[in-house]
């Protein structure tokens, strides 16, 4: 296997319907700053030089996407309508059709949350430049700086030790064919990629992220979300 493989694809399952965000349409359509959030998530990664083939994953009803990358001059990311009932699923359909479309085993696949829409293609580069030396791939992450509690009941069980823990974020980086035997293995419980690689008994390396790369999931969470691209946005102004 080639230590520097010429190929790096985006994967972006973007099958969910968002229930915990409390919006009327799934929260990847939802607005934020003029865009829907999707859109983005896409913009950040279509500044990022040197990735390959990148892939959208929807529901097989979906006909919205296609559309918006349309409507935005996106229209190089393609859409595979593949998408199954838990994210495993979709990640899993949506590397079967990249193996579909020539891509190889041996090809790297970063993939990522549509709702981290805050994702900066800075720590996409970090991640790709970590990943192509390491035999095993990674995941951009954070170290835990809060007190970790486990519950019980709605009450305090225990207070965990939170050192050497952290929180795991997206894009993921793994090589195409050993990550689908992961996942294939692994099956639907699990909630990331890594999780998927540790079940085969490999050690992820950890690539530091930022603060910023949060998810969107919950209401409160795209008020954070807009400030912070309205501030990216008065500063790229200011600096014009």
């Amino acid at each position: 296997m080639a230590t520097h493989p010429e190929k790096i694809h985006v994967l972006i399952p973007c099958a969910g319907s968002g229930s915990r965000a409390g919006t009327a349409l799934p929260k990847q359509y939802t607005l934020l700053e003029g865009l829907p959030l999707v859109i983005h998530t896409v913009k950040a990664f279509a500044q990022v030089a040197g990735l390959s083939q990148c892939l959208l994953v929807v529901a097989p009803d979906d006909v919205t996407l296609a559309g918006l990358l349309a409507q935005h001059n996106l229209g190089q990311w393609a859409v595979a309508p593949v998408g199954g009932a838990t994210r495993a699923q979709s990640v899993l359909a949506g590397l079967r059709h990249l193996h579909a479309q020539g891509a190889s085993e041996a090809d790297w696949v970063m993939v990522h949350d549509a709702a981290r829409c805050l994702i900066e293609p800075a720590s996409v580069a970090s991640l790709m430049a970590a990943c192509r030396a390491d035999a095993v791939g990674g995941l951009l992450a954070q170290p835990l700086a809060d007190t970790l509690k486990a519950e019980r009941g709605g009450r305090v069980q225990a207070t965990l030790e939170r050192s050497a823990k952290w929180l795991a974020q997206t894009p993921q980086m793994f090589r195409l064919g050993v990550l689908t035997e992961a996942l294939v293995q692994a099956g639907d419980a699990v909630t990331d990629e890594a999780s998927a690689m540790e079940h085969i008994g490999l050690a992820p390396l950890l690539v530091r992220g930022s603060g910023h790369n949060l998810k969107v999931t919950y209401p409160e969470d795209f008020q954070l979300a807009r400030a912070l691209l309205a501030a990216r946005q008065a500063n790229k102004e200011a600096s014009a």
